[in-house]
C-alpha cells in the first residue's frame, strides 16, 4: 500500500513539472528594422514575427509575421521560423518598404510546398487615394508572381516539376481583406490567438493590430501617426492605436526622432516627418496605455547612420540612448527596447 501511494506522489510530481513546462509564452521578434526604403548596413525591411506556443514547442505553435520588407525571408530563416511555417501574414499598409518581401515568401513556399496549406493574407480592402489612384493589397496577392510568370522561368519550374501549382504562388495565398475604421474589430482567430486591427493613418488603408493570447498581448501599429496631418496637435501618435493598445503588455511602433524634425534644419521632408510618430509621443502614449515594454522599430535615422537616405542628421548619428532619452522625456517608465534586426522579446520574461 505503502508503495502504492508513492507511485502516486511521483506520478502527481511528474503530471505538475510537465505543467510548468508546458506553460504558455509570447515571442515578439522584430524581422526587419530599417526606416522607409533606404538601406543600411544590411537591415532588413520592417517586419515583425509574432509567435504563441508552450515551453515544450519553443513558442511556436502559431507563427503569424506583420509587415514584410525586405530580407524577410533571410531574417525568418535566422529565427528558426521558415516561411512555410507561417500561419497569417498581415500588412498594415501597401508601402513597398514593407510589402517587398512578400512575393520572395510566397515564391519560396511556391517552390517547395505547392500542395499548401494556403497562408491567410490579411489586409485592407481596397482604398482610394484623395490623389485618385487605389491601394489595393488584393491585386498585389493576384499579381504577387507575375515578373516570374512574364520571364517565363515559372514555366522553366513547372516543367522540372509539375506537382507545383500551374497558377504560381498567388495560389498559395488566401486573401482575407477588411475595412479598416475606426472601430477594433477581430479579423482572424486561431484556438487561443485572436487578432485584432482597427484603421489609423498614414496612407489610405493604413491599419493596426493587436495580437491577444493567454501569454500576454502585443500591438503592431506599423507607421500609424496622428489623425491630424500636422501641428497644432497634442501628440505625432495615433488615437486609434491608443485605443487598440489599452493595457497591452508590449507595443511594436515605427519611431521617427525629433532630430529630423522640421526645425533641426535637417532638409527632411515635413510631410513625411508628421505622418510618423515620434520617439517622445510614442512614450507617453506607452505610458497611458498602461503597456509595459516598447519596443521601436522603422527607425528613422537608424542606428549609427550619418544620413537618412540623402537628409544628413543634425547633430550627428544617433545612438540607442538618444531614442530611450526621447522615449523617457515622453514619461515612459517601463521596458525600452530600441529595435535592431533580430531583437527578442519574450513573455512571460
Amino acid at each position: 500500500m505503502k508503495n502504492t501511494v508513492k507511485i502516486s506522489l511521483a506520478g502527481l510530481f511528474l503530471i505538475s513539472a510537465s505543467n510548468v513546462l508546458a506553460a504558455p509564452c509570447l515571442k515578439v521578434t522584430l524581422t526587419g528594422t530599417q526606416g522607409g526604403p533606404p538601406v543600411f548596413q544590411g537591415q532588413a525591411g520592417s517586419g515583425t514575427l509574432v509567435q504563441y506556443g508552450d515551453d515544450e514547442n519553443n513558442c511556436s505553435a502559431v507563427n503569424l509575421q506583420f509587415d514584410t520588407g525586405r530580407g524577410t525571408t533571410q531574417r525568418l530563416s535566422e529565427a528558426k521560423t521558415p516561411v512555410g511555417k507561417l500561419q497569417a501574414i498581415f500588412l498594415t499598409h501597401m508601402h513597398s518598404d514593407h510589402t517587398e518581401g512578400l512575393a520572395d515568401m510566397m515564391q519560396l513556399r511556391w517552390h517547395f510546398a505547392s500542395a499548401g496549406p494556403k497562408v491567410d493574407l490579411v489586409c485592407s480592402t481596397d482604398a482610394k487615394s484623395p490623389a485618385g489612384h487605389t491601394l489595393s493589397c488584393a491585386q498585389f496577392a493576384k499579381h504577387i508572381g507575375d515578373a516570374l510568370i512574364q520571364s517565363g522561368e515559372m514555366a522553366q519550374r513547372l516543367v522540372e516539376n509539375k506537382k507545383r501549382l500551374a497558377g504560381g504562388p498567388a495560389d498559395l495565398i488566401n486573401l482575407m481583406s477588411f475595412d479598416p475604421n475606426e472601430t477594433v474589430s477581430v479579423v482572424w482567430e486561431k484556438d487561443d490567438v485572436k487578432v485584432s486591427a482597427v484603421g489609423s493613418r498614414h496612407i489610405p488603408g493604413h491599419a493596426s493590430y493587436r495580437v491577444d493570447t493567454p501569454a500576454g498581448s502585443v500591438v503592431i501599429g506599423g507607421d500609424a501617426g496622428n489623425d491630424t496631418p500636422k501641428p497644432p496637435r497634442t501628440s505625432s501618435t495615433s488615437s486609434h492605436v491608443e485605443k487598440l493598445a489599452e493595457g497591452a503588455d508590449i507595443i511594436v511602433h515605427s519611431t521617427i526622432h525629433p532630430a529630423m524634425g522640421p526645425d533641426k534644419n535637417s532638409g527632411f521632408p515635413p510631410p513625411v516627418y508628421f505622418r510618423q510618430s515620434t520617439a517622445e509621443d510614442l512614450g507617453a502614449m506607452a505610458m497611458r496605455t498602461n503597456s509595459k515594454h516598447l519596443m521601436l522599430t522603422h527607425l528613422i535615422p537608424p542606428l549609427g547612420a550619418k544620413a537618412q537616405g540623402p537628409y544628413p542628421i543634425p547633430g550627428g548619428p544617433l545612438t540607442e540612448l538618444d531614442y530611450e532619452s526621447a522615449v523617457r522625456d515622453g514619461g515612459f517608465t517601463g521596458n525600452v527596447v530600441v529595435g535592431q534586426d533580430l531583437t527578442t522579446l519574450q513573455l512571460p520574461q
